[in-house]
């Protein structure tokens, strides 16, 4: 089994920045794409940002020039470096992972309980 844990949410005026974090831990053989979703109520969960297993990243055209996605291998953590928040930023944000566990040897996806990012204007 495979647990998410996100920390680092929480309320910050239009312009501020936060940083999200994400820990992976259990039996992890190895884990490919890491990534960041958030959802608003009534809205589907969309891609915020991500990235591979060897660095290659890919943004929300939304996000672009204002948020950083970053990941330690060794320690199976991702990061959301958030910057110029703008209060539509707000919603629930949901670290993503694609990981490949040692028993059974298969790769499935895994998501953490989310964490409220708000931005007040």
């Amino acid at each position: 089994q495979v647990q998410l844990v996100e920390s680092g949410g929480g309320l910050v005026q239009a312009g501020g920045s936060l940083r999200l974090s994400c820990a992976a831990s259990g039996s992890i053989l190895s884990i490919r794409s890491m990534g960041w979703y958030r959802q608003t109520p009534g809205k589907q969960r969309e891609l915020v940002a991500s990235v591979s297993s060897v660095g290659s990243t890919n943004y929300a055209d939304s996000v672009k020039g204002r948020f950083t996605i970053s990941r330690e291998n060794a320690k199976n953590t991702v990061s959301l470096q958030m910057n110029t928040l703008k209060p539509e930023d707000t919603a629930v944000y949901y670290c993503n992972a694609g990981v490949v566990t040692s028993t059974p040897v298969r790769l499935s996806d895994y998501w953490g309980q989310g964490t409220q990012v708000t931005v007040s204007s």
